[in-house]
């Protein structure tokens, strides 16, 4: 049985565009989909009140968001199969707990507390940081839409430690089934403290870690599949910036993020902490176990 797309929804614009990527995402897996709205109504509108008047005024509008959603999913990708539930829970604990069997999370930036678009709202960034399957964000684009699968390219950062690399082998999949190009990064930087001026010197720091960057990504996708478009890039620069750079005209930018069991706190790191506030498309937190 596959597990199912998890999508948050809150009526929001952000979590209507990402309801459409859930969608298509179910679509392309052959898997099913579940909405999901969730909200503390219950603790604040109280058991008095739905006795006194029928349901609480935000259960009422809850089941009507996920009605709607469900009502989008179905004119997008008819032949996915849909669920829906409304949970009376903090979202970010109730998305969390989702994931424990789900194929992989989607949310909006933001949803309807947010202000601005190009910030990241609270909810999709605690749940990039602790959820234990893919958590795709939806970044909006200055059109205020975000397309799936038009580009045909699938953005990887390749960290130090890429052997058995979670998040390379969801970025394979996903390039896999958009028929998509896999763009594989590897950042790489020359410390202030190796750079000299001596001109025989000049630029052989900089070449020695450049080769070493090569090597890093080589033995990364040493096992991709062959059937896999394949292009390979060294980038000279913080990965934090260079990732960001990449995503530009890219279906999807995937980055990892370990997660250590004994910690408590956001579990992101710098690179995907930066790329879910500037990636100029969607991004795939994978996590990675310690």
């Amino acid at each position: 049985m596959n597990l199912p797309i998890v999508v948050g929804v809150d009526g929001s614009e952000p979590s209507l565009r990402a309801v459409d990527w859930a969608a298509d995402e179910a679509a392309l897996r052959g898997a099913p989909l579940r909405l999901v709205y969730a909200s503390l109504w219950e603790r604040y509108e109280g058991a008095a009140l739905a006795q006194d008047f029928g349901k609480p005024s935000e259960q009422v509008m809850a089941e009507d968001i996920v009605r709607t959603a469900a009502q989008r999913a179905r004119l997008r990708q008819s032949d996915v199969r849909i669920a829906t539930d409304v949970l009376p829970e903090e979202p970010e604990y109730a998305l969390v707990r989702e994931g424990h069997t789900a194929a992989a999370l989607v949310v909006g930036s933001r949803g309807r507390s947010g202000v601005v678009e190009m910030l990241l709202g609270s909810v999709s960034l605690a749940v990039a940081a602790h959820a234990d399957c893919p958590v795709i964000v939806l970044r909006g684009s200055h059109d205020n839409q975000v397309r799936a699968g038009t580009q045909g390219r699938v953005v990887v950062g390749i960290g130090e430690q890429a052997t058995d690399s979670a998040a390379l082998r969801f970025a394979v999949q996903e390039a896999e089934l958009r028929h998509a190009t896999l763009d594989a990064v590897r950042a790489w930087r020359c410390p202030a403290h190796e750079s000299t001026e001596h001109p025989l010197l000049a630029g052989e720091p900089a070449r020695l870690h450049e080769q070493h960057a090569a090597e890093v990504l080589e033995q990364a996708l040493k096992d991709v599949p062959e059937q896999v478009g394949l292009r390979r890039r060294t980038v000279e620069g913080p990965a934090r910036r260079v990732l960001p750079d990449a995503s530009r005209d890219a279906d999807l930018l995937v980055v990892g993020a370990r997660r250590n069991p004994g910690h408590v706190g956001l579990q992101l790191g710098r690179v995907a902490h930066a790329v879910l506030h500037h990636s100029a498309c969607a991004v795939a937190v994978v996590p990675e176990q310690v």
